[in-house]
């Protein structure tokens, strides 16, 4: 008797986990985005005055140079100054916060996806692959069930990287900070 309940639980349990798993991978497309790099994301979309000037404003900011500053004898000190044997441009420690990719499985990353491009796009708003139509991206919601990340608490999400395990930390101010790189759509633009 004791075997028959073992079963059955065994069953009830397999089928619950299965259908768990399966109906979660299916509606969170798990699995299916993939980093697809600036390039992509631009275009006419995020492009010029009516757009908000959203390309503008992060090429102009340190973001979209993270990576290129590690490419500098000036980083490649504080890296050898902090014990590391590599180029900071080689350097798990330094390309965390200044490469998007750099954790990422390589089947992640289209061939579109340019790492040194640094802290970009789909660094805060994750793999564009399924949401960067523009007829997905119309519907704020549809955009999320693609892949699309808002964050809710972006001052937890920067703490990530400006913090004091940088060494060149001099402390952050998220609000001032956000002020230059903020990007809102503006109101009525699609």
């Amino acid at each position: 008797m004791k075997k028959i309940y073992f079963v059955i639980f065994a069953l009830i349990a397999g089928t619950f986990v299965f259908y768990m798993f399966s109906s979660s991978a299916q509606s969170s497309g798990a699995g299916d985005f993939k980093y697809v790099g600036v390039d992509k994301c631009t275009g006419a979309c995020h492009k010029g005055e009516s757009k908000g000037n959203q390309l503008e404003i992060w090429q102009a900011s340190k973001h979209a140079q993270a990576y290129k500053s590690l490419q500098t004898p000036e980083a490649d000190k504080i890296a050898q100054d902090k014990g590391f044997t590599t180029a900071a441009a080689e350097t798990p420690e330094c390309l965390k916060c200044h490469v998007l990719g750099k954790d990422i499985n390589a089947s992640e990353l289209e061939d579109t996806f340019d790492k040194t491009q640094g802290v970009q796009c789909e660094t805060c708003h994750g793999p564009g692959s399924e949401y960067k139509k523009l007829s997905i991206m119309k519907d704020k919601a549809k955009a999320q069930e693609n892949g699309m990340i808002v964050h809710s608490e972006g001052e937890a999400f920067c703490t990530g990287c400006h913090n004091s395990e940088s060494p060149t930390f001099k402390g952050f101010n998220y609000a001032e900070y956000w002020e230059k790189i903020k990007h809102p759509k503006p109101a009525g633009s699609e």
